[in-house]
C-alpha cells in the first residue's frame, strides 16, 4: 500500500476559533473550499499548513511555517508556548485579545440583541500574569520509562510536557513541581496508565490563596491496592513539599497537604478518598468587594477544602461578583436564590444586600464549606440545601425568590432547571457563565419563556487565553 503524502498548504488566517485556533480558508485543485484550523496563528498570519485530519466541517492543521507574520503578533512570554495547550494567546496584545472577546460575546448574543440592551465593555483582569490559583499537573511515562510531570501537550494525543516555567501561576507552583519531580525519581513509583490500571501517580492539584499567601497541595494517587503508596513514600513527599514551598515569607500562611485516592471498579461508581496528610484541612482566600466609587469595599473571607470550586482568578473574582451585584440593583427587601452555588462565594458576597439568601449545591462538600463560610462571615441569613438544584426546587419548601443567581456549570442548564426557573417566577435573573456560548443558547429558552434581556457585561477572568466570563441579567 502506497504511504499517503503529506498535504501541505498555504493560508491567510481571517478569524479565531472559539477554541482560540487561527482560522482561514483556501481553494483546492477542483475548486472546492476548504476551512482550516490552525493552532498558534493568529488573524493576518501567512501560514504554511501541514493538513491533519477533518473535524466538525474543519481541516486541522499543523503550523509549520509563519510565512508572512500578523502585524498584530507578539512575542509569547512563555518557552513551552507553541507546545503546551494551555495558553492561546501569548502571542497576541492583551488589548486585541480584549477586543477579540467582545466580539466573541456578541456574535454568541447576535439574535438577543437589540436597541434595549445594553453591551459593556469587558473588565480586564487586573493581572495579565500570575493570576491562577489552582493548576492541576499529570504524571506521565513513556515507554523507555522517561518520566514527565506537568501539563498536556497540545495536539498530543495524552502526551504531557515537563513543565519548566508557567507565568498563569505564582512561581511556588513551579518550585512545588521540580520538588515532586525529584521525590518521584527517587521512588520506586510509577505514573498510572488509565488503560491498564497500573502504576501509583496520577495527578498533582496546586492551589493557593492569592490574598493570604495560603498553600494547598493535593497528590492523587490510583485506588488499585497493589500500587499503593506506602507510609515512607507520603512521609518523604511531605518533607519534600515542606522543605520546597512551605511559606515563610508570610505571616500566618500556612501549607496543606493531601492525598487522593481515585477508585475505580468495572461495575461500580468512581469513588474518591481524601486523607489529611500535613498542615490545615483548608487554605483561606479572601474578596473584596467594591461598589460603585467605593474606595475601600467588604472583604470577605472564605474556607476552601482541597476539591472545592473557586474562581480561578481571585482579584477578578472580586469585579466579577462586584458587576453582578450592580447589575442587580439588590433591593434590602429581596430574597434571592443563589444556585450551583458551590462554596458560598457570590452569595456570601451579596448577602449584606437583600433580605435573604438560599443556596443550592449539589457537591456536599462545597455545601459544607458554604454553610462554614457564611457563619464565618458572620451572617445569620444566608441557608444552603445540598442536592440537584431541580430535584431542591421540586422537593424543597421555600420563600418565594425576588432574584435569581444562576452560575451553572460550562454545560448550561438542564431543561428541567429550565423549568423549575421559569416556574419561580422571578423579577430578575442574574445569570453568570464561564461558556457564554450555552449561556445565549439558554438566555433564549429563558426570553422563550417570558424573560427580556436587559444588559450583558463580559469578564475576562483568563488573560491569555481564549476563555471567558461573562453576566447576562434578565428581567420579567
Amino acid at each position: 500500500m502506497r504511504k499517503k503524502q503529506n498535504q501541505y498548504l498555504e493560508v491567510e488566517i481571517t478569524e479565531l476559533s472559539k477554541k482560540g485556533n487561527g482560522i482561514g480558508s483556501v481553494t483546492n485543485e477542483s475548486g472546492a473550499i476548504l476551512n482550516i484550523e490552525v493552532p498558534f496563528a493568529i488573524p493576518k498570519d501567512k501560514v504554511k499548513v501541514l493538513i491533519k485530519r477533518k473535524k466538525n466541517g474543519y481541516c486541522q492543521g499543523k503550523l509549520e511555517e509563519i510565512i508572512q507574520p500578523s502585524p498584530l503578533r507578539i512575542l509569547p512570554k512563555c518557552v513551552h508556548f507553541g507546545t503546551c495547550g494551555g495558553c492561546r494567546y501569548q502571542n497576541l496584545a492583551y488589548e486585541d485579545q480584549i477586543e477579540h472577546k467582545e466580539k466573541q460575546v456578541a456574535g454568541y448574543f447576535k439574535n438577543l440583541i437589540n436597541e434595549d440592551v445594553t453591551i459593556l465593555p469587558m473588565v480586564k483582569s487586573p493581572l495579565q500574569w500570575q493570576y491562577r490559583n489552582k493548576m492541576e499537573y499529570t504524571f506521565s511515562s513513556d515507554a523507555a520509562n522517561n518520566r514527565y510531570l506537568g501539563l498536556i501537550m497540545d495536539q498530543g494525543r495524552g502526551k504531557v510536557i515537563n513543565l519548566t516555567e508557567c507565568h498563569l501561576t505564582n512561581s511556588w507552583f513551579i518550585d512545588a513541581l521540580k520538588a515532586v519531580r525529584s521525590w518521584w525519581e527517587n521512588s520506586d513509583l510509577d505514573a498510572y496508565h488509565m488503560m491498564r490500571n497500573t502504576g501509583s501517580l496520577r495527578t498533582l492539584t496546586l492551589r493557593e490563596g492569592t490574598m493570604t499567601n495560603d498553600r494547598l497541595v493535593m497528590l492523587t494517587v490510583s485506588g488499585n491496592p497493589d500500587f499503593a503508596l506506602h507510609r515512607s513514600h507520603l512521609d518523604s513527599f511531605v518533607m519534600a513539599l515542606k522543605n520546597a514551598v512551605e511559606p515563610s515569607n508570610f505571616e500566618g500562611a500556612t501549607l496543606s497537604i493531601f492525598l487522593r485516592i481515585h477508585q475505580i471498579a468495572k461495575g461500580m461508581p468512581t469513588q474518591f478518598y481524601e486523607m489529611h496528610l500535613y498542615g490545615r484541612d483548608h487554605i483561606v482566600e479572601k474578596l473584596n468587594i467594591k461598589l460603585g466609587d467605593e474606595e475601600i469595599g467588604t472583604p470577605i473571607s472564605f474556607s476552601l477544602s482541597p476539591t472545592a470550586f473557586f474562581q480561578p482568578n481571585s482579584q477578578q473574582a472580586s469585579n466579577l461578583y462586584s458587576k453582578a451585584i450592580e447589575l442587580a440593583n439588590f433591593s434590602k427587601e429581596d430574597v434571592l436564590y443563589d444556585l450551583y452555588c458551590g462554596t458560598g462565594t457570590i452569595g456570601i458576597s451579596i448577602a449584606k444586600y437583600v433580605k435573604t439568601v438560599v443556596g443550592i449545591e449539589i457537591s456536599p462538600e462545597s455545601s459544607l464549606d458554604a454553610r462554614q463560610n457564611a457563619k464565618k462571615n458572620g451572617l445569620n441569613n444566608y441557608t444552603v440545601y445540598t442536592g440537584d438544584v431541580s430535584s431542591v426546587l421540586e422537593n424543597t419548601i421555600l420563600p418565594l425568590p425576588d432574584v435569581l443567581m444562576i452560575d451553572p456549570p460550562r454545560a448550561g442548564l438542564e431543561i428541567a432547571a429550565i423549568k423549575q426557573i421559569v416556574a419561580l417566577n422571578a423579577k430578575k435573573i442574574v445569570y453568570i457563565s464561564c461558556n457564554p456560548e450555552t449561556q445565549a443558547h439558554d438566555v433564549l429558552e429563558l426570553q422563550s419563556a417570558g424573560y427580556k434581556l436587559i444588559a450583558i457585561q463580559p469578564v475576562d477572568q483568563f488573560p491569555q487565553t481564549p476563555h471567558i466570563e461573562n453576566i447576562a441579567l434578565l428581567t420579567r
